[in-house]
């Protein structure tokens, strides 16, 4: 997938127009890498420490990141997934090469890179990039958030403006994961109190809700690379995103994300005591 062929007219926060272009060309340097591999009978596949699968695409995407990176920003600093924290500069890219690797794994084409630039602490641009389904979502701040199909004509994103818990759709990521977590009776409490629930997953989600087709997502043990393109995206529609408690962070290892007419009352729902069953 190629990036569009123009990015759409707004006005710049200094210095993030040029941002946002070169990492949408990061984008197309990491699906060179990627869509090859997906689905593919040799593709090569190890475990890290934490027993999670890391593949030869990974690997080659991140490197391609780096390098685009290390020619055109030295002086950036650099947090990617696979390779490590580089820097602790005022400005620093934040790379997923393929979030979903599971799904990557699997031959299911709901996975993608997730570029971020956080200048001081704040996610500011974001760039998700899902090439086996032909998408791409960006955003930057001041510039709105975009997505297109096939490169073609971007469209803009907007949260949705549903305003009632029971007209909500969520997605929850997995049952496993909020047990895991020790949040199983505040899903179930969830899945009654909406109109629909459904799981996902990973980037999609967040892609889905900054498109107005959910009103909220959340997940546990993620993190910074795994939140900080979906963050600038979701917000930049009109949403929100903290930590499950409510604390403006990323950096927490959990994520609530929101069409933010909602956010509060999805955070006092969730903080309330489970109600007993008959």
């Amino acid at each position: 997938m190629t990036s569009p062929s123009s990015t759409p007219a707004s006005p710049a926060r200094a210095g993030l127009d040029e941002d946002l272009a070169l990492a949408l060309r990061l984008a197309d340097a990491a699906d060179a890498q990627t869509l090859p591999r997906f689905d593919s009978a040799d593709l090569e596949v190890s475990r890290k420490a934490d027993r999670s699968h890391v593949t030869d695409a990974d690997l080659a995407a991140e490197r391609a990141i780096r390098d685009i990176l290390a020619t055109e920003r030295p002086d950036d600093g650099i947090f990617g997934e696979e390779y490590g924290r580089d820097d602790d500069a005022p400005r620093r890219w934040i790379i997923d090469p393929i979030d979903g690797t599971a799904n990557f794994l699997r031959g299911v084409p709901a996975w993608g890179t997730m570029i971020a630039l956080d200048i001081e602490g704040y996610p500011r641009l974001g760039v998700v990039s899902s090439p086996a389904m032909r998408r791409r979502w960006w955003a930057a701040e001041g510039l709105g958030a975009w997505t297109s199909v096939d490169g073609g004509e971007p469209r803009p994103l907007r949260v949705s403006d549903v305003a009632d818990l029971d007209d909500a759709s969520v997605s929850f990521q997995s049952i496993a994961q909020w047990d895991d977590a020790g949040h199983l009776d505040e899903l179930i409490t969830l899945s009654r109190r909406v109109w629909r629930d459904r799981a996902y997953g990973d980037i999609w989600s967040y892609m889905l809700l900054a498109e107005g087709r959910l009103e909220f997502v959340a997940e546990f043990d993620v993190k910074e690379y795994d939140l900080a393109a979906a963050a600038a995206i979701v917000t930049e529609a009109g949403g929100r995103m903290t930590s499950f408690d409510g604390a403006p962070t990323i950096a927490e290892g959990s994520a609530l994300a929101t069409n933010g007419v909602l956010h509060d009352a999805f955070l006092e729902l969730l903080a309330a005591p489970p109600q007993a069953t008959t």
